[in-house]
């Protein structure tokens, strides 16, 4: 008995549609309207043409989001960049860290006044996302970044992978916010980064591959979130909730409303995240 193939660009979904030119099974998020049948987005982008437009049936990931040209890791990089000047920043500035550090209500000696979120310092929620001090901290964070972006952002595209990023961050700081002590300062891109782990987590289910290697790594940095002395475990969880939330609406959504499911999910997820700072701010002003 024959079996329904694989997209060759998406493992889990069957399609009985292959690329005219080169043959290979493509789902109907990767074909392209061709004179004749469809065709797959390496043949595409190899100058066949189409005879629509550039944007008319363009190929997408398994997200939805477009497959643009250049660079297919720039937001990964752009990131990764990012984070790396604020931490030169931090090293050059003696007071840069007092006044980008995410913490609820507390006098700093070192500035001679109350700081916090609570102090109306609301842009100490996103500052924070790119702060670090030590070597090893941006180091292993950015490592990640890396390991896990590449991926990420081929599969969902930058867009959605730059607001998966920025939105696990924010719940990790929401609730870093809400349960650690008012003067306990956090620091860090780790729930961003942890976002990013619970998206592998959910794509690699999605394209039933292999869920072992990312489940140990998984376990490996939650044995460090909970083991290891100062960290703040709350931005870790808040990250990985959030990101296999944002992450499964993304990937799982219906393809008739997918775009609807997704930025849904993504507004709950920052309002969920708001009125958690909210809350916290209303209760230390």
């Amino acid at each position: 008995m024959s079996q329904v193939p694989y997209c060759y660009r998406h493992p889990g979904v069957e399609t009985g549609v292959r690329c005219t030119r080169c043959e290979r099974p493509i789902c109907t998020d990767c074909m392209v309207d061709a004179s004749v049948g469809f065709q797959c987005p390496e043949c595409v982008r190899g100058g066949s043409g189409t005879g629509h437009s550039r944007t008319a049936n363009q190929p997408r990931t398994v997200a939805g989001g477009r497959i643009t040209g250049g660079d297919p890791h720039l937001v990964t990089h752009l990131l990764i960049g990012a984070n790396l000047v604020v931490f030169v920043l931090a090293q050059v500035l003696p007071r840069f860290v007092a006044e980008t550090t995410l913490i609820g209500l507390a006098y700093d000696p070192r500035l001679g006044r109350e700081v916090g979120v609570a102090d109306g310092e609301w842009y100490r929620l996103l500052s924070s996302m790119f702060l670090h001090q030590e070597v090893w901290h941006i180091a292993g964070n950015m490592l990640l970044l890396w390991f896990l972006g590449v991926a990420l952002e081929e599969q969902l595209g930058r867009v959605r992978f730059l607001v998966l990023y920025l939105l696990s961050g924010l719940a990790g700081g929401a609730l870093t916010l809400l349960l650690a002590a008012q003067n306990q300062s956090s620091l860090g891109a780790s729930g961003a980064v942890y976002g990013l782990l619970g998206a592998t987590v959910v794509l690699v289910r999605r394209l039933n591959q292999d869920l072992r290697p990312v489940l140990a790594l998984v376990a490996l940095n939650l044995v460090i979130t909970f083991f290891w002395q100062n960290i703040a475990w709350q931005a870790h969880i808040g990250g990985l909730v959030a990101g296999v939330v944002i992450s499964y609406a993304m990937v799982n959504g219906p393809r008739e409303r997918r775009a609807l499911v997704q930025w849904g999910a993504c507004g709950a997820v920052l309002a969920l995240s708001l009125l958690t700072v909210v809350l916290r701010v209303s209760a230390l002003s």
